[in-house]
């Protein structure tokens, strides 16, 4: 009987070694266990319809249904697990996208990454991901970050800001934090209508303006929404800050 306490992981691999070491590695891990294994993608479906893990680790090449396919499926279920790809491969990234995954690690998986994907697939409830879902994000709406632990998917909708220092950029965002050696400018020419450069080391995300304020020295800030804190606003960028607050002001 599974502990309501811990969630429940499904791990579908095809090869027996690598199930038994996954498991081995969630085990370890507090607050979590395995509810089943699967080898291919239809035992996967099957399993998930028995079980309802709360979260999928999923290997894309297994014989017959692979798991990107199976992925697919996943994501159109009123409440799907939350998958995290434990793949040999780096190339199937940007599939990941369209199935909203929520960590792309890298084999053979590190205990460290997994316990952050498993963390990161903790502040996704169901609800949410079947919103994720309806939304219909498209690659143009996430981006992947290589990381010391694989492969990480963000949600540019979901980002708060990005702060560079020194060489890296740290893109703060709903799921946590991560470190990316993308540059600013990179991330602002490409993502124009979602981030807003408001200072030299920063971009904030529009959906998370809620205004931009005076402090009491006088300095500009940018106050995000829902208690997410606030930004300092450079005078170089104050002007073209407040032109963009009055184009897309309400009413």
């Amino acid at each position: 009987m599974a502990d309501a306490n811990r969630r429940s992981i499904l791990i579908a691999d095809d090869e027996p070694l690598a199930r038994e070491r996954i498991r081995r590695l969630v085990e370890a891990l507090p607050g979590y266990e395995v509810c089943g294994e699967a080898a291919d993608g239809e035992e996967v479906l099957a399993k998930i319809a028995q079980q309802a893990p709360d979260i999928l680790l999923l290997d894309i090449r297994m014989p017959g249904m692979d798991g990107m396919e199976a992925a697919e499926r996943i994501a159109t279920l009123e409440a799907p697990p939350a998958i995290i790809f434990c793949t040999a491969y780096d190339h199937y990234a940007i599939q990941a996208f369209g199935v909203h995954a929520v960590a792309y690690l890298l084999k053979p998986v590190r205990r460290e990454a997994l316990a952050d994907g498993l963390k990161r697939a903790g502040r996704v409830n169901r609800v949410q991901l079947q919103a994720l879902a309806e939304k219909g994000a498209g690659p143009d709406e996430q981006i992947a970050v290589r990381t010391h632990r694989g492969t990480e998917l963000i949600d540019i909708r979901g980002i708060l800001y990005c702060e560079a220092d020194q060489k890296y950029v740290t893109i703060h965002h709903v799921r946590g934090e991560t470190v990316t050696d993308y540059t600013l400018k990179e991330l602002e020419n490409t993502y124009p209508q979602h981030l807003l450069r408001i200072h030299r080391h920063t971009l904030v995300g529009v959906r998370f303006i809620q205004a931009m304020l005076r402090g009491t020295d006088g300095q500009n800030v940018i106050d995000l929404t829902d208690n997410h804190g606030r930004l300092p606003v450079s005078r170089r960028h104050t002007a073209s800050v407040r032109q963009w607050l009055n184009e897309h002001r309400p009413g």
